[in-house]
This record gives C-alpha cells, sequence and structure tokens, in this order.
C-alpha cells in the first residue's frame, strides 16, 4: 500500500513503503517544482509546514489541489488557511478519483526513475533517492509539463493556464 501527502496544483502524493519506513514527497508543480520530503505520515503538522514554505515562495495565491485526506481536511489546516486567505486555497477531488490526480503521473515517473540495480536500504537512502529524483525533475520542468497533458489530467492547465 501506498501514503498519501499533498501538492501544489496535483494532488496527493504517493510513495511505496520500504519495510515500515515511510517517505512523503510533498510538492509543488509550477515551473520550478517545490518540494518537501518528510518521514513522518502525512499530518496536519506537515501540510502547514508545507504550506509555510510556498506562502514563502510565491507573490500571489497558491490554489491546491487535494484529496480528502484527514490532514487536509483538519482543523489545523482550516487555521492555517484562515489565518493566511491571500497565500493559499486548497480544492478537493472528488472521492476515489486518482485518475483526476496528476501527482499519480509524478509518481509513476519517481517509481520508474528509481535505480533498478541498487535498492534503498534504509531510509536515509530512501529519503536522498527521491530527493535526487525531485532535484534532476526541477531542472526538467519540461518533463513536469508534459505530464499534465493527460486527458484526465488536463484540467489543470485549462483552469490554470499560467501555471506553466
Amino acid at each position: 500500500m501506498s501514503d498519501t501527502s499533498l501538492n501544489c496544483r496535483g494532488a496527493p502524493s504517493v510513495l511505496p513503503r520500504t519495510h515500515d519506513h515511510r517517505h512523503h514527497p510533498i510538492g509543488g508543480h509550477t515551473e520550478n517544482a517545490h518540494l518537501m520530503v518528510f518521514a513522518e505520515s502525512s499530518t496536519a503538522e506537515a501540510l502547514c509546514r508545507f504550506l509555510d514554505r510556498l506562502a514563502g515562495h510565491f507573490d500571489r495565491k497558491v490554489h491546491l489541489v487535494v484529496d480528502g485526506h484527514s490532514a487536509h481536511r483538519s482543523k489545523k489546516v482550516r487555521d492555517w488557511l484562515a489565518a493566511h486567505p491571500d497565500d493559499a486555497e486548497l480544492h478537493f477531488l472528488p472521492p476515489y478519483s486518482p485518475e483526476l490526480n496528476p501527482d499519480e503521473l509524478v509518481n509513476a515517473d519517481l517509481k520508474h526513475s528509481l535505480p533498478r540495480q541498487h535498492r534503498a536500504r534504509n531510509q536515509a537512502e530512501l529519503a536522498a533517492e527521491t530527493r535526487r529524483f525531485f532535484r534532476r525533475r526541477q531542472r526538467q520542468p519540461h518533463i513536469i509539463r508534459g505530464l499534465f497533458g493527460g486527458p484526465h489530467v488536463r484540467y489543470v492547465l485549462d483552469e490554470n493556464p499560467m501555471s506553466f
């Protein structure tokens, strides 16, 4: 099974479990991806840290498309959004709609791009491999842009033409 976290202009990010260790990428897909990889469970606290980070990087409101994960609907996140109305807004995907989630494509790219001959032996190696992958993708925005061209996720570009 996989775990879910947030993404900007996309939706939940999913990474496979390695033993009982979990790493969750949180990403914002714009001209340059804004990323955070963390080892704890997907929590409201982690989401608020990511929202703080995004708010510091943009001079306009960020619109985040998210799933119905309890962290996304938590009181802590609602309080953060109420305190920062000009910084971020959440838009919820319908339940059970991974095909509308562009991050599923980013996650598939991640899984296919990780070295096949070298598997992470521990949590630190998994985090390092994940960060390396996302640093590469930050220098390759055309690949991220291409992921949003699919028929089920095209809505992100159609509704936000300035985001890419």
